[in-house]
């Protein structure tokens, strides 16, 4: 599992958070928001589920290796703990294609409203507060295009399951990571090679353009209409979305129109484009967030972003940014 790369200090605290259930139920929500359950080409050589529970482990090591804080760390395995089935599909669902935040709030609720995480927190003298917003600690989270554990997490997750990189690619641009202030006085992950950087930084880009691909928004919105039909039909509530995938998809397969719109969900293998609403058949017209990575690298001058020192990688970022969703996408399979 790549997460080996990432050194385990055998924290008690952290083993313990990782066995309650609610973080348990992260194991059966993929890192994908749904798009892993398609036929879509992207998706169909997955080297094994990746979870957000195996995330989330991941960001946690991450964390502590760089920090030694068994806080933010702790902070760290729990920032998807309210992460709802097919996760940002569900943003989609309540139209926040561009922002993907609306299921992103929730932490404290859903760690106060755990019994079990309650009493690993309260027997370490650990105040909810502190661990509920990992946003406020730089190492763990900060804004794009910086990187953080998070960003660093799922892009070498991403690279080693879905992109062809094998694991020792991965653990070279790892091991190359050390802390640095950025250009805000703030700490940040800092490469110290430049090429190990410029890897990094391609690597993260074909990240990118898969999360705002054709394929993903299309299967995205599809999904999200399934799950929203769903509810409006008393097949699922509101309730369910934050129970695991295996139980959502049993209760659509348990009704014969869900069924078959899931059916057909599943048989997305591609899609095309065109100008103009296709008035015979299911076609979407959607934006979607621009997540990108500019790392920082070490240069004989200081610390720099790569895109400050590499033409070809500042001319690929402007090209990922100035992308146009203003065009219909459809399934080929009618």
């Amino acid at each position: 599992m790549h997460i080996s790369i990432y050194a385990d200090e055998e924290q008690k605290i952290i083993n313990e958070l990782i066995n309650t259930p609610e973080m348990q139920r992260l194991g059966d929500v993929g890192m994908h928001c749904g798009c892993e359950y398609t036929s879509l080409p992207a998706y169909r050589h997955e080297r094994y589920r990746y979870s957000r529970l195996i995330h989330s482990i991941g960001v946690s090591r991450i964390v502590f290796s760089f920090t030694n804080s068994i806080i933010q760390a702790v902070a760290g395995l729990l920032h998807d703990i309210a992460t709802p089935v097919f996760a940002h599909a569900i943003d989609f669902m309540n139209n926040d294609h561009e922002a993907q935040a609306s299921t992103e709030h929730g932490t404290l609720r859903h760690i106060l409203g755990s019994a079990h995480i309650m009493q690993v927190l309260s027997d370490r003298g650990i105040d909810p507060d502190v661990v509920s917003n990992y946003h406020i600690y730089p190492i763990a989270d900060n804004d794009t295009p910086m990187l953080s554990a998070d960003r660093l997490e799922y892009t070498l997750g991403n690279g080693y399951l879905l992109n062809g990189y094998e694991l020792d690619q991965v653990k070279r641009m790892y091991d190359d990571l050390i802390v640095a202030e950025n250009e805000h006085g703030a700490q940040e992950l800092c490469f110290q090679s430049f090429d190990i950087a410029r890897d990094f930084a391609e690597m993260a880009l074909r990240n990118s353009r898969l999360y705002v691909s054709d394929e993903d928004r299309f299967a995205m919105q599809k999904l999200a209409e399934i799950i929203r039909e769903a509810i409006k039909s008393g097949i699922l509530d509101h309730g369910d979305l934050q129970t695991t995938e295996s139980e959502v998809v049993s209760k659509l397969k348990s009704n014969r129109k869900s069924n078959e719109a899931w059916e057909a969900y599943r048989n997305i293998a591609s899609v095309s484009t065109s100008p103009a609403a296709l008035c015979d058949r299911y076609c979407v017209n959607v934006p979607s967030k621009k997540r990108y990575i500019d790392p920082l690298v070490a240069t004989a001058s200081g610390v720099k972003r790569i895109s400050k020192i590499d033409a070809e990688i500042k001319g690929s970022i402007a090209s990922f940014l100035d992308l146009d969703f203003n065009y219909w996408v459809y399934d080929n399979v009618r």
